[in-house]
């Protein structure tokens, strides 16, 4: 059989064998506390369901809203990736590593917990609220030393085209975590088809939409739909204008 004729068969297969998952805006958690307003991607807190736990390596995807002034007090974390990223506003971060940061609406924020850290967050702004999204990724290895970082997105940035923020490499591009992950970016001002190829084709793909809409794998995602796709090497995504795409490869077994 000729190579051209296997490779053939070869896509097939994992077309074939692609799953996907779809979670529309209205299916997450909710909970309002008055100063905060939050929306779960995966269980947390008070809300559980038990088809909800996490995708892959993927285990918390919060939406968050913060009264002016407000925020989260000093709590511990450990053996956790948690990854920040705000969509408007800016957010006060200290731990107990020393590091006394302002995080900025166009910056990634990446926290090592590893073998142990206490923080704080709260919203740096005393006349408007902070939308965030804050993610905790399960790490590769267990209580590594606690690290944090933060960078500008828009120093990565490449319009119309997936630009990367999170890699599991220091020498790569954007902040880095302790897993085999990648977060990429697409921000669209005209309508946009592209392939993404994941990293590692043993991972999965967590699709959501942090503004527009978006059409992949035969399903439509609009403002902050989501869904995971994975048992692909890759995914096409046409994005129509103005919409802002963030991709999550997580393992999908870690």
């Amino acid at each position: 059989m000729r190579l051209k004729e296997l490779s053939y068969i070869y896509k097939t297969i994992k077309f074939t064998n692609l799953k996907t998952v779809y979670h529309p805006s209205e299916s997450r958690g909710y909970a309002n506390h008055g100063w905060l307003e939050a929306r779960h991607s995966f269980s947390f807190a008070n809300w559980y369901d038990p088809n909800r736990t996490h995708f892959g390596a993927l285990r918390v995807l919060n939406d968050d809203i913060i009264a002016p002034s407000r925020g989260f007090g000093t709590h511990p974390h450990s053996n956790m990736e948690i990854i920040t990223i705000p969509l408007k506003g800016d957010l006060e971060h200290q731990d107990s590593m020393g590091n006394v940061e302002v995080i900025k609406e166009g910056e990634i924020q990446v926290m090592s917990a590893g073998s142990g850290v206490q923080h704080s967050e709260y919203n740096k702004n005393d006349d408007r609220p902070i939308n965030l999204l804050q993610l905790w990724i399960f790490p590769d290895k267990q209580n590594a030393t606690p690290r944090y970082d933060q960078q500008t997105i828009q120093d990565l940035y490449t319009q119309n085209d997936f630009f990367q923020i999170l890699s599991p490499s220091s020498e790569d591009q954007g902040v880095w975590i302790h897993q085999n992950s990648w977060f990429h970016l697409l921000y669209t001002n005209t309508t946009v088809e592209k392939e993404y190829r994941l990293k590692d084709p043993s991972n999965g793909v967590y699709c959501f939409v942090i503004e527009g809409s978006v059409h992949i794998e035969n399903q439509t995602l609009n403002l902050r739909d989501a869904l995971g796709v994975w048992e692909t090497d890759s995914i096409f995504i046409k994005a129509a204008s103005q919409t802002k795409l963030l991709l999550i490869e997580v393992p999908m077994i870690f």
